[in-house]
């Protein structure tokens, strides 16, 4: 076992954690719609669309288990069925799915649509119990002209037992499907999950490292630097795999924390967006202020001040004899250094000079990388 991460299997997109943060309220509004329909022995149908990261899956998991945890609905036992269709994108392989969960096993193949349904039908009559079935990633299955979700709307019907649908998706799949099968969601069956704020994430990422990590290991620097990489997106699945790398070199490394430096190694490695030919593109004046900015954030913090950065940028002019800018130059270099991604500008809100940082690659190598484009550049270029 590490000495940072103890619970890796905490941070995995498939892991129900035992609270949702900042989607309780979607969660109790999701868990009442099915319980009110259940315990009068009805179906309920759901879509429920978002963007990735944005807790759809994490509500799928954690609904399914609250719903079979509540004991008896309408006189009979819930069991949740989680199939992801972009692995399974067929009615035929979403059904040899099924088939397994109620306990029957056919070949993959030989046995036509019907006589799996059959099949199924005999499997339910065994040992009767209400089937949510979660229809994961559902656009890959939906696009193919689907008979298999009209069959389980109209579950009782057909002869398939008591089955409620909960379907995820990106995108709203329901023009996709037939009239028939679309009038099972009607607007209040629709949800759209809005991406994560920073604030958000902030909460996310200290929760479930608080479930991850040993005690101490993950500084609130490190929770803020996440949590900011992670908010042009809003996807939360992004911030705990940048949370678990990160994790992970810090370990490699033998640190006993996880340090501002590890979380650039995460995203560089991982997520590269900062290239050797963009810094061949920059100007002296930014490729400098860069370099001053990498040597300013050796050390535990991810956001360092504007002035004490142009002060770091005087000395690295004057260290390589170059003449120093103004600071109305030097200001519009910081945030054409933004516009281009390669820098993060942020106020403090408390009347003083915003904080910079650089969360592209570790400080370490991107110094040692431009101390040698700096020498190639400036030194050379002088007479």
């Amino acid at each position: 076992m590490g000495k940072i991460l103890r619970a890796e299997e905490t941070l995995d997109s498939s892991f129900a954690p035992p609270r949702l943060v900042r989607r309780d309220g979607e969660l109790d509004l999701l868990r009442k719609r099915y319980r009110d329909a259940l315990t009068k022995g009805g179906a309920y149908h759901q879509l429920v669309t978002g963007g990735i990261g944005s807790g759809k899956t994490a509500i799928a998991h954690r609904l399914g288990s609250d719903l079979e945890k509540g004991g008896k609905l309408g006189g009979i036992g819930v069991q949740r069925v989680y199939v992801n269709c972009w692995r399974r994108s067929s009615d035929r392989t979403v059904l040899h799915h099924l088939l397994r969960a109620v306990g029957v096993s056919l070949p993959d193949r030989g046995y036509a649509l019907a006589e799996m349904l059959d099949v199924f039908e005999q499997g339910i009559r065994k040992s009767p119990r209400h089937l949510l079935v979660v229809l994961d990633e559902v656009s890959a299955l939906v696009r193919q002209e689907t008979k298999l979700v009209y069959l389980l709307t109209r579950s009782p019907e057909v002869n398939l037992g008591s089955i409620s649908l909960f379907l995820v998706a990106s995108e709203d799949v329901l023009p996709y499907l037939d009239p028939a099968s679309r009038s099972s969601f009607g607007v209040t069956h629709r949800l759209q999950l809005k991406g994560y704020d920073r604030a958000d994430l902030t909460e996310i990422v200290r929760y479930r490292a608080s479930l991850a990590l040993a005690p101490g290991t993950f500084p609130d620097e490190v929770v803020e630097q996440i949590s900011a990489l992670a908010s042009g997106s809003g996807d939360a699945r992004f911030a705990l795999e940048l949370l678990t790398n990160a994790a992970r070199i810090a370990e490699e490394a033998g640190a006993s924390s996880i340090e501002p430096e590890h979380v650039r190694a995460a995203k560089g490695s991982g997520y590269p967006t900062l290239t050797e030919s963009k810094l061949e593109e920059l100007p002296e004046a930014p490729l400098l202020i860069l370099l001053a900015l990498a040597r300013s954030l050796r050390g535990p913090k991810a956001r360092i001040p504007t002035e004490r950065v142009r002060t770091a940028y005087s000395a690295v002019a004057e260290e390589f004899g170059a003449a120093p800018v103004s600071r109305v130059t030097f200001w519009r270099a910081v945030k054409e250094l933004e516009r281009e991604g390669i820098v993060q500008v942020e106020p403090t809100g408390s009347g003083q000079s915003s904080r910079l940082g650089m969360d592209e690659v570790p400080a370490s190598f991107l110094e040692t990388l431009l101390r040698e484009k700096v020498a190639k550049r400036v030194v050379a270029g002088k007479p």
